[in-house]
Parts: C-alpha cells; sequence; structure tokens
C-alpha cells in the first residue's frame, strides 16, 4: 500500500511516497516527510512572491480617489520601468502633468509630483492598486484612499444623450468670498462623452470628465491636484443641474484653524465654499442669464485696480538664493514688465506658467522682463522643495522672487487694490506705471476664455513695446528737424 502526499502550488505538484514495508531511505519518516513538504511550499510561495512583485506596472490604469463622498475617478498612465518609469495624469482627456519622480520596487509603486507636494504610494495586489494620496497645501494636509485598476474600454455608449456643449452662467445665492456674484461653466461635448470646467474670478477647476449614465454626467479631475467631482443633469426648461463634490477639503474648512478656513475659503486663492458644499447650482445660458436679469461673472481685467496710475510698481524681494533684488535691477530697467503673484501651491499658477515660459522665449529678446513675486507658505520658505520643482518642471527662466507668506500679499503689493486672486498678473510699462491688471488665469479647460487670455495678453505686450519704439524714433528724428 503506498500513501502519498501531494501538494500543488501555482502549478507546481509536489508528491512524496511511503510504501508499506520497504524503507528505501530512512530519512523518509513522517517528519522528515513534512518538513519536505513545508521548505517546498515555502520555496514556491517565496517564487511566487518573487513573480507577483515583477509584474509589470506600466499601462493605462482606471484610478479613484476615495473617502471624498463620491469616488475621484481619473485616468492614470504609467509607462517605462526602472530609472524611466512615469506617471501621467491628464486635464479632461487630454494628458497635463507628468511625475517628478516614480518608482516600483517590491511590488509597491510610489508617485511624486514634487510640484504640487503630492504622493502616490501603492501597492499591486492581483492586478490592482491600493494605497493613498498625500495632497498638500497651505496649512492643511489631505490624505485619500487610493483605488486603481487596469483600464477596459466601456462595454456600451449611452442613448439620446442631451446637447449641453458651450458657454453657461452659474450665478451664486449669496457672493463668494471675493465678491462674485456668478461663475462661468464650459462644457465640451462628444456625444456620450463630455468635460467641463468651473471657471472663477482665480481661474478654472481644470476639466471634468466622464460619460452621461443614467440620466446625468458624473464628472471628475484630478492632476496631481484639485480633485473634485461634479454632476450634471439637463432639465426640461433647459437649464442644467450642477451639483460639486470635494467633502474631503469641505471638512478641511469645516474642522481645522481660521487660518486653514482662510486658504480654503479662497483667501489664498483655494477654491471658494461654493465650490465645494455640495449646494446644487443652476447654469442658464448667458443670453438667458441677461434676460432674467442675473448677475454676469465678475470681469478679470477690472476686478483688481492701482491706487494711483502715476505711481511706479516697485519691489524688492530675495530669490531662492536669498540675493535682494528689486524693480531698479537692471535687467527689468527700461523694460515692459509682466509681475505676477503667484504661489506654487496654486494649480491655477501653475496653469499660468506654461504660458509665461512660451511668452518670455517669445519676446525676451524684444524688451519683456517677467518677473513671479511668489508667496510660499512659511513651512516651505526653509527649503523652497516645491518652487524649485515647480521651476525645473516648467523650464522657468524668468526672474523668480520668494516675496512671503501668501497672508502677507496685500502688505507686499500696496499698489493693487482688490487684490485677492491667485495669480494676479501685473503689466507694466518701460516708463514703470502700472498699464493693467488681469486677475486670475483661465487654462486650455476653459476653451475661448484661455484664447481669449492668450490673445489679450499678447497685444498687451506687444502694444506696451511698441510704444517704446515710436519714442525712441521720435527722439532720434527730432535732431535732424533742429538743422
Amino acid at each position: 500500500m503506498n500513501h502519498c502526499v501531494t501538494q500543488r502550488s501555482y502549478g507546481q505538484q509536489f508528491t512524496i511516497t511511503h510504501q508499506k514495508g520497504i524503507h528505501p531511505v530512512r530519512i523518509a519518516s513522517r517528519s522528515t516527510a513534512l518538513a519536505f513538504v513545508f521548505a517546498a511550499l515555502s520555496t514556491s510561495a517565496s517564487v511566487a512572491q518573487s513573480n507577483h512583485a515583477s509584474l509589470p506596472i506600466d499601462g493605462r490604469w482606471d484610478a479613484s480617489l476615495v473617502n471624498n463622498g463620491p469616488a475621484v475617478p481619473f485616468r492614470l498612465d504609467i509607462d517605462g520601468s526602472g530609472p524611466t518609469l512615469k506617471g501621467t495624469f491628464y486635464d479632461g482627456f487630454k494628458p497635463y502633468e507628468g511625475t517628478t519622480s516614480a518608482t516600483y520596487q517590491n511590488g509597491v509603486l510610489t508617485l511624486k509630483a514634487e510640484h504640487y507636494l503630492t504622493t502616490i504610494t501603492a501597492s499591486l495586489k492581483d492586478d490592482k492598486l491600493a494605497g493613498d494620496v498625500l495632497l498638500q497645501g497651505p496649512n492643511f494636509h489631505i490624505k485619500y484612499g487610493f483605488e486603481a485598476k487596469r483600464h477596459q474600454d466601456a462595454a456600451t455608449k449611452a442613448e439620446n444623450v442631451p446637447s449641453i456643449a458651450g458657454v453657461w452662467e452659474l450665478p451664486l445665492e449669496s457672493p463668494s468670498a471675493k465678491g462674485e456674484k456668478s461663475f462661468h461653466l464650459i462644457v465640451r461635448q462628444n456625444g456620450a462623452d463630455a468635460e467641463a470646467s468651473i471657471l472663477r474670478i482665480d481661474g478654472d477647476t481644470g476639466a471634468y470628465s466622464g460619460t452621461y449614465k443614467d440620466g446625468r454626467w458624473v464628472l471628475s479631475h484630478f492632476d496631481g491636484s484639485r480633485p473634485g467631482v461634479i454632476e450634471v443633469a439637463a432639465k426640461s426648461d433647459g437649464t442644467l443641474d450642477v451639483i460639486q463634490h470635494n467633502e474631503a477639503l469641505k471638512k478641511a474648512i469645516e474642522g481645522d484653524s481660521p487660518e486653514t478656513k482662510t486658504a480654503a475659503n479662497g483667501g489664498y486663492g483655494g477654491a471658494p465654499v461654493e465650490a465645494v458644499t455640495g449646494d446644487r447650482l443652476i447654469a442658464y445660458r448667458p443670453e438667458v442669464a441677461r434676460a432674467k436679469g442675473l448677475p454676469e461673472p465678475d470681469n478679470f481685467n477690472t476686478h483688481t485696480t492701482v491706487r494711483n496710475a502715476n505711481e511706479k510698481f516697485t519691489f524688492n524681494f530675495p530669490d531662492a538664493n536669498g540675493k535682494l533684488i528689486s524693480s531698479d535691477d537692471p535687467r527689468f530697467k527700461g523694460k515692459v514688465v509682466v509681475a505676477v503673484v503667484t504661489g506654487t501651491w496654486c494649480p491655477n499658477c501653475h496653469d499660468e506658467a506654461r504660458f509665461l515660459v512660451q511668452l518670455d522665449k517669445k519676446y525676451r529678446d524684444k524688451g519683456l522682463a517677467i518677473v513671479a513675486l511668489d508667496f510660499e507658505e512659511p513651512e516651505e520658505q526653509g527649503t523652497l522643495t516645491r518652487e524649485r520643482a515647480f521651476v525645473k518642471e516648467y523650464g522657468v527662466n524668468y526672474t523668480y522672487l520668494i516675496a512671503g507668506a501668501p497672508s502677507e500679499m496685500w502688505e507686499k503689493v500696496p499698489q493693487a487694490v482688490n487684490l485677492n486672486t491667485w495669480p494676479a498678473t501685473i503689466f507694466v510699462g518701460r516708463d514703470g506705471l502700472v498699464k493693467g491688471i488681469h486677475s486670475g488665469f483661465a487654462s486650455q479647460a476653459s476653451g475661448e476664455f484661455n484664447s481669449q487670455l492668450q490673445q489679450e495678453f499678447t497685444a498687451k505686450i506687444e502694444k506696451l513695446l511698441a510704444e517704446h519704439a515710436t519714442t525712441q524714433n521720435a527722439a532720434v528724428e527730432a535732431p535732424s528737424l533742429k538743422h
């Protein structure tokens, strides 16, 4: 009679045979046999664990931030391996932000967007990722749960989808912390797929994206920052129901210090309360809003003004290395200056930096000088970790000065009146006088508003540069008239 102990593990089979009356080798005792079995199991498990840890991580993932109220789905692409590993976040349906560093070791994925101070840490198990996401901003840290699975295309598309594309307005029941009475809502649509952004005086939310299902769109966004979800439903009267969710930020507003509440309420340029509490807003087409006498969104060019048009715009702040640089520095004297009040904790300031880099390349040799007056949280001013990553990520070559803490903005930039947006862009002529201030920055997620902004910035700069050229020509011609 034979007695067999058989064990299968991950496709491998181990069998030990004990035959009655036959003693081929005395080590085949019961205890020795069991020891051999357990050793085999241990070896097999180690091999399996090693194989599991070496599974490829690259590809497209359907990720979500959880414990935010509704989950915040977002697309995450992971490319490469080893030192070439990189994660890519999306703004709507377009790739937008990338990680500054990424590792995948022993089944643990770590993605860092250091220019946002955002970190994703997750473990791979059964071809799914699970972990957490840490977001940091002015006086707040928010930790979300993180889940991701391999992307699969949707099996079916929705039918009878209403058309909601275009520009809408969102009147507020009471003014925002910055005095706004209405926001813009910009929607782009391709059949059942849609992306939308809410544009405030500071800038937009980024592009929320998603697909029509069960009579509504549930649109979401996370590009390494500003996570959120909006629900949009078309009503029979031609308006839209819009609900924006960000319960984690709402909790931070309600539960933390007064300074944190100020930051989250928009005092430091964060999302206003109206954008995070989950209150229902009604969207109207602009012509319908005018017919009903509803208030218009604020004008980006008149929201912030200057206290004295004949007062020269001055500044004197250290750079990242501690060297003081003022408006009298040779790099600014006689130049057209674009001074931007900014902070690397501000997502809309990230949006603007990309465009400022383009303007710097195009007009620097023609007499333009850009300077960032950067306001960082006190805890960031020691190492300037995020500021240095920000400058590196976007290839910033214009002057970057550390002006102080966000709460000091009004003291450090006293020439501006009603200065309460991040960013705020100040256009200064060669004579040192302020020629205009643009509040906020509408990114590409805001569609036509971004196009208008780019045209406006370019026209202002070229006009100021041309004015100097005209003055120079007149000065050259004047002596010849006297002879």
